[in-house]
């Protein structure tokens, strides 16, 4: 059997599926991942990267929930941080908060190369369009000739630079999702 890790970059996957599919927020992350997998594949890591949101009590409240469920699934949840800083407008002076998630990136890029290093898996899955994820796809290509990285992205969001480094791209299904 061919060993697949999935690297799942939370936020990214959320807020794909949610710009245009609001029915989709209930997702079982680690299902999903195993209708991904040919027969000859099994999982052997599947990481959720994410941060705790802290500015809203009800928010808070439904993530900790869904979080609580996905570590159910026998899924890793690896957390970054989650900032609030002051923004101003350079013409008016106005100022609001700015909601930022910081680390998951860089998470995400030591652990799959971590566990490249420690020939964990031989394919690499990442569900995410973020382009600062080419790095770690690049390194495995040009380091570990004998690994795959496949790329899923989550709906309505693509990234020409991730497509191009990545073995192999696929969009995630509608149905594969429902059905997850």
């Amino acid at each position: 059997m061919k060993r697949v890790a999935f690297y799942i970059d939370g936020f990214n996957l959320y807020f794909g599926l949610l710009e245009n599919n609001s029915d989709m927020k209930w997702l079982d992350v680690r299902q999903l991942c195993e209708k991904y997998l040919e027969p000859n594949q099994e999982i052997v890591l599947c990481k959720y990267f994410t941060a705790r949101i802290n500015n809203d009590q009800q928010n808070q409240k439904r993530q900790n929930t869904y979080l609580e469920a996905l570590e159910s699934t026998d899924l890793e949840i690896i957390f970054g941080k989650y900032h609030t800083r002051s923004q101003t407008c350079r013409r008016c002076s106005n100022t609001w908060p700015k909601h930022e998630e910081k680390m998951t990136d860089v998470n995400i890029v030591v652990h799959m190369l971590t566990d490249a290093m420690n020939d964990l898996y031989d394919t690499a899955v990442l569900i995410s369009a973020d382009s600062d994820l080419v790095p770690p796809i690049r390194a495995i290509r040009q380091n570990f000739h004998e690994k795959m990285t496949i790329e899923l992205l989550p709906f309505d969001r693509n990234s020409f630079a991730v497509r191009t480094e990545a073995h192999h791209t696929m969009f995630l299904g509608r149905s594969r999702i429902k059905q997850s």
